[in-house]
């Protein structure tokens, strides 16, 4: 059958990891190079099972900054935490503040646990928001669901 491994980590491996995140949140989100002055911009909140991924848009729908849970330095299963998502939404609102952004109306799509603490996020780092849309798509009838996972 096989030995079993219990990984056990240490004090300085957990500091360590923490160290990294938030050398990761001191970097922020990714810009894009077109970033004029905005005051008015759209939030993109894609919060799936795995990972949350947040895009900050001018009206016309031009990329203005991103940012993800994996790209801060969240691995595995910690992506789709709600703490990972606070993060993600913290850099944005940072970055969007940054260039110039007061007003911001959101749209969450995805059925992942960092939906609310991403909004709330957005709204407790100063940003004003307008409003809260959810674009989650609805089957009307198509495929068949695949069965109900096991674990």
């Amino acid at each position: 059958m096989g030995k079993k491994h219990i990984i056990k980590k240490t004090e300085e491996d957990v500091l360590r990891e923490g160290e990294k995140i938030e050398e990761a949140v001191k970097k922020g989100a990714k810009t894009s190079t077109a970033s004029l002055r905005v005051t008015k911009a759209r939030a993109y909140i894609k919060a799936s099972y795995n990972n949350t991924i947040i895009t900050l848009t001018d009206w016309q729908g031009n990329v203005l900054a991103w940012s993800s849970a994996g790209s801060i330095g969240f691995k595995g299963t910690r992506k789709s935490t709600p703490f990972a998502a606070t993060k993600v939404g913290g850099i944005i609102a940072e970055t969007g503040r940054k260039i110039g952004i007061k007003e911001v109306s959101i749209f969450v799509k995805g059925v992942g646990s960092g939906r609310e603490s991403a909004v709330r996020a957005l709204g407790t780092q100063g940003l004003n928001i307008v409003s809260i849309k959810d674009i989650t798509p609805l089957p009307h009838n198509g495929c068949r669901p695949p069965k109900v996972r096991r674990v």
